[in-house]
């Protein structure tokens, strides 16, 4: 174990080590361009690494356990907030102060299908993180007083927020219309329900021993070489149990569609969503899907400019109004949306033309349109290639469900080969299926789905 001297001088000397390699390599050589993640097993762990030139490493574990597999409600915030506690070795505070004397950053979250443990630190450091993850899945403590006295009131924290958004009640709503069980259930539970009632620490402690199995769990680096990564956890995550004590399973995703209306007193939001594109490495990925999410466009990419995109044309009349489309991608099913948010009679007035927007789509498209909206959606995904969070847990996912990174390069690669024929056919598969569409707020005022022209 390292004393706090040790780990100010090793902090130190990687603090050193990069300023002369920084130095040394002069700010004209050119950087790796390459996205390009090496993939392989270690301790029967899979994991994952791309050599990014840097002095800082982002370390992530990415385990299969968001709330799309969590057993009961509340266990995947539970099993989040209880990342970087006491473990057998270190203390709460043991483990902030090193972080601290490291310069380090440790940050924990989830999302519908996976929890994420990460690190960002000097790149000297690796194998210290390496270990400190060994410990959080494998010895962490889950004590009574800490889940009753500081997660319940964080948990309870996050629902208030998450009621006092129209937006984000809307947008899980959708969710909930589009794939009931499974990816459809919420983020954050609501305030009304009692998770006290559904979690204890031996409920946390048994959901952690299954998603911290090595069939449910992957080990993802930016700025660390394979063999790095590889003889790190080689050499700590060596009491790992190879089956979990439960199978953490959920169906194949079905999407349904349906109209949910929601009474809310602090604003107003419309949430119109279609079926989506799976992650590239599902199966059910369709590139087309993010190109016409990039045609149907958002907020003005140049700032004091009104824009150009389909949405903004649509909604000209309600200048305060929020607008924005979005592609979101899972593992085996995805969701387009268009989300409004705004006064309730801005969202009256403009959901229609935006419906008409689709439909117009569905009719054709331009080829300058097309090339924008191309050009748009390839360069979010290098975007999101660049910005390592997103791609740790993208890529953390591919290789627990289906053995496969996230290349970020290849995905480019497969929305140029997007055609206007494939944007036209996956607006118009949209228009004539059903929708999934929430309203909250001013349900007097705030239109049903029928009256803008949507099935559900």
């Amino acid at each position: 174990m390292l004393s706090r001297s040790v780990l100010a001088r090793q902090a130190q000397r990687a603090a050193r080590a990069s300023w002369q390699h920084e130095t040394r390599r002069g700010l004209a050589a050119p950087a790796s361009g390459s996205f390009s993640y090496d993939s392989g097993d270690a301790q029967g762990i899979k994991v994952a690494s791309r050599d990014q030139t840097g002095p800082v490493t982002t370390l992530a574990l990415v385990a299969k356990a968001g709330t799309r597999y969590q057993p009961l409600p509340g266990l995947t915030q539970a099993l989040e907030r209880f990342a970087f506690k006491s473990t057998e070795n270190r203390s709460t505070l043991r483990i902030q102060r090193e972080a601290e004397l490291l310069g380090s950053e440790l940050n924990s979250y989830h999302s519908r299908e996976n929890l994420v443990l990460g690190a960002k630190f000097l790149r000297d450091d690796l194998p210290y993180f390496v270990e400190l993850l060994a410990e959080v899945v494998t010895q962490t403590k889950y004590a009574p007083h800490v889940l009753h006295e500081e997660i319940f009131p964080l948990i309870q924290l996050e629902q208030k927020k998450f009621l006092g958004s129209p937006l984000s009640m809307a947008t899980n709503s959708a969710y909930g219309l589009a794939f009931h069980r499974g990816l459809g259930v919420p983020l954050y539970p609501s305030s009304s329900l009692p998770v006290a009632k559904y979690i204890d620490p031996e409920g946390v402690a048994d959901f952690s021993n299954a998603a911290y199995a090595k069939p449910n769990f992957a080990i993802v680096a930016n700025g660390a070489t394979h063999n790095e990564l590889s003889k790190w956890v080689n050499e700590f995550f060596t009491d790992i149990p190879a089956q979990p004590s439960f199978q953490i399973t959920s169906e194949q995703s079905k999407y349904y569609g349906g109209e949910e209306r929601i009474a809310h007193g602090s604003g107003n939001a419309l949430v119109i969503a279609f079926p989506g594109s799976s992650s590239p490495t599902g199966s059910s990925y369709k590139p087309e899907v993010a190109v016409l999410a990039a045609l149907l466009g958002g907020p003005s990419a140049i700032k004091w400019s009104t824009g150009s995109s389909k949405l903004l044309l649509a909604t000209a009349e309600a200048p305060n109004l929020f607008a924005h489309t979005k592609s979101t991608i899972h593992s085996d099913a995805g969701l387009l949306s268009i989300a409004l948010s705004g006064t309730a009679d801005d969202i009256r007035l403009v959901a229609k033309p935006v419906v008409d927007a689709l439909k117009a789509i569905a009719q054709g498209v331009s080829k300058e349109d097309l090339a924008k909206a191309k050009a748009l959606a390839k360069f979010k995904e290098l975007e999101n290639g660049q910005a390592t969070e997103g791609s740790l847990e993208l890529t953390g996912a591919g290789l627990i469900l289906n053995g496969k990174p996230y290349q970020i390069d290849e995905v480019a690669k497969n929305v140029d080969s997007v055609t206007a024929e494939k944007v036209q056919a996956v607006a118009k598969a949209a228009l004539e299926g059903k929708a999934s569409v929430s309203a909250v707020g001013d349900l007097y005022v705030l239109p049903y789905a029928e009256e803008i022209g949507l099935k559900v």
